[in-house]
């Protein structure tokens, strides 16, 4: 810490320890001011200015500090000052000790916070350079925020100190205002039956309601702002409209259906989405087949003579697209029509905030108003700027179901979920498989050991993978294509027959006018707490919006969208819309073995400076395990120091996805893991992993001291 830091910190601490060492808190209580009242007005009348001027320090002063009494100092410049005086006063001497206080929160602490937690801080921060005055101004249009914690929380953003400083006393003027009248009404009271009098119940009545006017004129503010140049429809023709038929989509027009709402849900690809058609359904369904020819090669670990299996693609991918048809008529058009839904084909795009035209698939153009609507239009395969990637017919996840045969050498490029699931399936049914992943590890959200484990078992299945290696170029020449890379070794070429890019996704967001709206955009559609937009009936929900591009957290969100969106007015009446909960969100890789995962890991709670400790389980010990042959992988665990309660769970082995659900329950409604261990799983089940890693848990911290105890208990009872 510099210098002037630390003198700056010491001088602060002294003056706090100071001020509650003498209970300097006793001149800014509300007995003191009604027994001073008449002190004080005689001394304002003999020395007005100095009165006031030395009013108005010791309010920066206390505000400067965050020391408890400025509400009863703003009700102290209303009874000596009356409402006009003291509004001046209260106002300019809050808004300097506001920015004060956030001057000295933003020397002592922003950069050693923003060094800790600039990942995490990373959006605010971008949130307060864009729109920081009016994000600020809702803070301070709504006392509910607490004064200080403003102060501290602005001083770790890089707000401006002018736009602080206005913008403060212009969102604080109207409570202010509340305040120094209570206070003026105060310095009225002549006996004690005059706290019932009409003028002073109505100050208090004001603080009261104050929150909620404030709330609601915060959001009246910001709708006019957005919808500045708009003209909003007297009637609409439905309550919602829902653009995209994915998980999210469909589950929003499945909610507004079930309430009554008039819904329209357009598609302009396929029902279900990528998850249907090109991405959850169909991958399982050929890892499931790859599986099974993996266990057929295995067939004589259990005593049994088989023939090798052999791999008929075309039909692999018949199935595939079975699994597709059988699944098909949950998302279908049928259905959802059935539900009361109005499903559109075609392609959306927004004219204004409240009007989307679709196009079909003739060409014709229809026009639907609504009071709200939500953006649930997915995510797409990110193609990278590869040289000579534009004329290699490579495939991604949303294109390998279209092979029309086994590639003979495959190479994946990336090494996230999608990648390692593809690359693992395609190697067991038959495919020279080369995976190549920019970092240093696969799936590089999950622990190092994590990754290890699935890296050993992909070598051992004949996959070639190369870590911390870089794709240059795609190459074509001598009747060969070739992906150049960059390793640790060097540069060196990798022959291929079929290129998989499987580097990521980015959500979808051209086509469909929201930049003529204006609604803002970055790597997602930004959201606020409640899946609103920038415009304030538009939500989103999904891989468009989340933070998170799993099928089961675009339902999730969805609920959150289609609530708050539908019954906006009557959700005040609960203090306001849901807030979307990210609290326990699990999600799998299906690898073999499995990886699944709820909550934190080491990476992360040392990234975010969590103490935790691990308790960890291997499946090599359980019965079921053994009994399968499947002994690969653990269970591990994370908890607070001394502690049993679950900050993250990471389950690796057979039936991972299935097993974390267990955890998944436990974290949601906090659940420790002396409840766990003191719950009968089946015998012999591959869920008694959970109880058993408990138990490990337990013997760790198990009171040493009293069983030395029972132990001498138990020897005087021998005699």
């Amino acid at each position: 810490m510099s210098r002037s830091r630390a003198l700056l910190l010491l001088a602060v601490l002294l003056t706090i320890i100071g001020f509650f060492a003498l209970d300097g808190g006793q001149y800014l209580r509300l007995e003191s001011l009604q027994a001073q009242r008449e002190t004080l007005s005689t001394l304002k009348a003999e020395a007005p200015l100095r009165v006031a001027f030395g009013y108005f320090a010791i309010y920066v002063l206390v505000t400067a500090l965050s020391l408890p009494g400025a509400a009863v100092m703003t009700l102290a410049g209303g009874a000596l000052f009356g409402f006009w005086w003291g509004l001046a006063l209260v106002s300019v001497a809050s808004s300097l000790g506001a920015t004060l206080a956030m001057l000295v929160a933003r020397h002592l602490l922003r950069d050693g916070v923003q060094r800790r937690l600039g990942d995490r801080l990373r959006a605010l921060n971008e949130g307060i350079r864009r729109d920081g005055a009016f994000y600020l101004f809702s803070l301070r249009l709504v006392p509910v925020f607490p004064f200080f914690a403003v102060n501290l929380l602005m001083g770790l953003t890089p707000i401006r100190t002018w736009t602080f400083y206005w913008v403060s006393q212009l969102g604080m003027l109207a409570g202010t205002a509340v305040y120094v009248n209570a206070g003026q009404q105060l310095g009225q009271l002549q006996h004690l039956g005059g706290i019932l009098s009409p003028g002073l119940l109505g100050a208090f009545a004001l603080l009261g309601v104050f929150p909620f006017v404030a709330r609601a004129l915060s959001q009246r503010l910001r709708a006019r702002r957005a919808y500045r140049g708009y003209r909003r429809p007297a009637r609409f023709d439905r309550n919602l409209i829902v653009i995209g038929g994915g998980a999210a989509g469909l589950v929003s027009a499945y909610i507004g259906a079930a309430v009554k709402a008039r819904v329209t849900l357009v598609e302009s690809r396929q029902m279900g989405g990528d998850c249907l058609n090109t991405g959850c359904v169909p991958s399982k369904a050929l890892i499931r087949a790859a599986h099974q020819q993996h266990e057929i090669g295995r067939a004589a670990e259990y005593g049994i003579e088989a023939a090798p299996g052999r791999v008929d693609f075309t039909r692999v991918m018949a199935r595939v697209r079975a699994v597709i048809g059988a699944i098909e008529p949950h998302d279908s058009v049928a259905r959802y029509t059935a539900m009361g839904v109005d499903v559109r084909l075609g392609h959306a795009r927004l004219i204004d905030p409240w009007t989307v035209v679709i196009r079909d698939a003739h060409g014709e153009e229809h026009r639907l108003t609504a009071r709200h609507i939500i953006i649930a239009t997915g995510a797409a395969p990110v193609v990278p700027a590869l040289p000579g990637l534009a004329d290699t017919d490579y495939v991604t996840s949303e294109t390998v179901w279209s092979l029309p045969a086994l590639p003979r050498r495959l190479v994946v490029l990336g090494g996230g979920p999608i990648g390692c699931e593809l690359a693992q399936a395609f190697a067991r049914l038959g495919s020279q498989v080369t995976l190549v992943e920019a970092a240093a590890q696969l799936m590089m959200r999950e622990d190092a050991e994590v990754a290890d484990t699935v890296t050993q078992r992909f070598r051992r299945e004949g996959v070639t993978v190369h870590l911390d290696t870089r794709a240059l170029a795609v190459e074509t020449g001598d009747g060969e294509r070739r992906l150049r890379v960059q390793g640790p070794q060097g540069e060196a070429p990798i022959p291929f027959d079929t290129l998989l890019i499987a580097v990521g996704r980015q959500a979808r967001l051209e086509g469909f006018g929201l930049e003529t709206l204006g609604i803002r955009t970055g790597q997602r559609l930004e959201v606020n707490e409640v899946l609103q937009t920038s415009m304030p009936n538009v939500f989103a929900c999904g891989d468009v919006a989340g933070p998170y591009q799993f099928t089961h957290t675009a339902a999730h969100m969805a609920w959150y969208a289609a609530v708050n969106s539908l019954f906006a007015p009557l959700l005040w009446l609960r203090g306001g819309p849901f807030k979307v909960d990210y609290r326990v969100i699990p999600h799998a890789t299906f690898t073999d073995p499995e990886v699944a995962r709820v909550g934190l890991n080491e990476r992360e709670a040392e990234a975010r400076g969590i103490a935790y400790e691990v308790t960890r389980y291997p499946l090599a010990e359980l019965d079921r395990a053994i009994a399968e042959g499947d002994t690969e992988g653990f269970v591990k665990v994370l908890t607070p120091p001394g502690r049993d309660r679950i900050l993250g769970a990471t389950v690796v082995g057979a039936r991972a996805g299935d097993l974390i659900a267990e955890y998944v329950l436990a974290m949601r409604h906090g659940i420790g893991l002396n409840k766990l261990l003191g719950t009968i799983h089946v015998y012999p089940t591959l869920a008694e992993a959970s109880k058993y890693a408990a138990g490990q848990w337990k013997q760790a911290h198990a009171p040493q001291r009293l069983l030395r105890w029972v132990e001498a208990y138990h020897r005087w009872r021998r005699g």
